[in-house]
């Protein structure tokens, strides 16, 4: 889906630009992402309009968090939710403009907790598969910046890319944890946040498809 230019962008970015940051290393007081347990490092990829890592941000005040987005109209929209919280943005919460292609330039090998993959873009044609962000390729990545006790949370309604997700999980060695295909109905529904996407889609009765995966 295309996203419609943001009015005033430029001059919107630039206020949100104290969030933005290039790597770990520039945010949280030069905190470089070594995933230490006092302050764990976790990371969304495709933050949409920042519901979730905002939220979770909050709830989770001992862990420093990035959120990482392509579009940059779409990053902006995040920002901004952040920024007009009572309080302001959580002193945790991190943006990076770029992709997931970029992981192993930006973050330490070993430094990453948690990441966070809510409902990504399921490329349905098969010739795209390389572009899903639970291909092989990414998964592979993914391993490098990990901590050792690291975990994969991956959150869609689409049940094509949750088989695909399963398959290349399982073909590259990834043990699977708290596996659901109906998140909200699920042991493992309490602790939940929910991002824009998974309010609208399971308004509308569709079922959550849920996994936590450990490197192996």
């Amino acid at each position: 889906m295309r996203v419609r230019k943001k009015r005033n962008g430029e001059r919107r970015l630039a206020a949100c630009s104290y969030m933005l940051v290039k790597s770990p290393s520039d945010a949280f007081g030069g905190k470089t992402g070594s995933g230490s347990p006092d302050r764990p490092l976790c990371l969304e990829i495709g933050c949409g309009k920042g519901k979730f890592i905002t939220e979770t941000a909050l709830r989770h005040p001992d862990c420093d968090f990035i959120a990482m987005e392509l579009v940059t109209d779409v990053i902006l929209l995040a920002m901004e939710r952040a920024a007009a919280l009572p309080g302001g943005p959580p002193q945790n919460l991190r943006f990076i403009n770029g992709n997931a292609g970029q992981l192993a330039e930006i973050f330490e090998p070993n430094s990453v907790s948690v990441i966070f993959l809510n409902f990504s873009d399921p490329w349905p044609k098969t010739r795209h598969a390389k572009r899903r962000l639970t291909y092989r390729s990414f998964l592979e990545q993914y391993k490098k910046v990990l901590t050792n006790d690291g975990e994969l949370i991956i959150k869609t309604d689409n049940d094509g890319f949750f088989d695909f997700s399963l398959s290349e999980l399982s073909e590259s060695g990834w043990v699977l944890d708290k596996l659901t295909r109906d998140l909200h109905e699920s042991p493992y529904a309490a602790d939940n946040i929910m991002t824009e996407y998974e309010t609208a889609f399971s308004s509308r009765g569709k079922n959550i498809n849920s996994v936590r995966a450990r490197p192996g």
